[in-house]
């Protein structure tokens, strides 16, 4: 076969062919749903919620992960918003910047292990301790 000028094999092609009808499938899969993605919600269900003066870190589990958000009480203005979740024994895996709702989803790999979340919006801010232990 004939591919540019070049000549390739047989092989080649249907390697390609099975290469690009891989990454479509496997790229279904890593791509949240169109409602996950507007919702910004963390897979499984809501287990704390932890309120300050600006906002609230909500914590979510699922059987294998651990996720924290933090959500401003009065959305609209663009202000600094952060969220970190750490889980016992590993590193903590942060989002921050200007939001306008709210930041994060994060998660971490939780299984039967505590996590330390914070989260903070403008001059408010909360820490959760040693949490699902």
């Amino acid at each position: 076969m004939l591919y540019g000028g070049k000549r390739i094999g047989r092989r080649a092609v249907v390697l390609g062919v099975f290469g690009s009808a891989l990454w479509f499938c496997v790229g279904g899969l890593v791509m949240a749903s169109p409602a996950q993605a507007a919702s910004g919600a963390c897979p499984g269900r809501l287990v704390s919620s932890l309120p300050f003066s600006t906002g609230e870190v909500r914590v979510y589990k699922s059987r294998t992960q651990a996720c924290a958000m933090t959500v401003a009480n009065r959305p609209g203005q663009r202000r600094h918003m952060s969220v970190s979740i750490q889980p016992r024994g590993g590193v903590p895996v942060r989002d921050s910047g200007q939001f306008t709702r709210y930041a994060g989803p994060v998660a971490v790999g939780a299984i039967n292990r505590c996590v330390y979340v914070k989260g903070s919006v403008g001059a408010g801010s909360v820490d959760s301790g040693w949490i699902l232990c």
